[in-house]
């Protein structure tokens, strides 16, 4: 499905979505139109499903992160989800397996905040318990 050229294209586009075909070929030593063809190709097949934002490690590190682990009601999962989708400041949730069902990542400005994020996961109807680790520095992340 892939190869290890593509794999090298993926890998670049990670440390920096905005990266130019031109500056890419540079760097994987292809032709700039291989890159632009390969990177179609991947979209086109689905591989890269889109592009996002991040932000300056001078603004997240100001940000309280938390790991919030949840326990659902049987049954309710389809409603809790849909409820935390609309919640901005979890910027991930996984099912997961084992003791708790769902894994969320919350961000927020500070404490209070973040706080109040859990409180309100914790409200969802469905949701029968929560347990918090607060994220106190990041070694990395890709």
């Amino acid at each position: 499905m892939l190869d290890a050229t593509d794999r090298a294209l993926i890998a670049l586009l990670r440390e920096n979505a905005r990266i130019g075909h031109a500056e890419a070929a540079r760097r994987l030593n292809l032709s700039r139109t291989t890159v632009q063809a390969r990177v179609e190709s991947l979209e086109r097949r689905g591989v890269i499903a889109g592009y996002t934002l991040r932000l300056a490690e001078e603004v997240t590190s100001r940000m309280v992160r938390a790991h919030v682990t949840i326990v659902v009601a049987p049954k309710a999962s389809g409603g809790v989800v849909s409820v935390l989708q609309r919640m901005p400041e979890l910027r991930a949730l996984h099912s997961v397996a084992g003791v708790f069902d769902l894994l969320a990542v919350v961000e927020a400005q500070d404490v209070p905040s973040l706080d109040a994020a859990i409180d309100r996961i914790g409200a969802v109807e469905g949701v029968e318990r929560t347990q918090s680790s607060i994220i106190l520095s990041t070694k990395f992340e890709r």
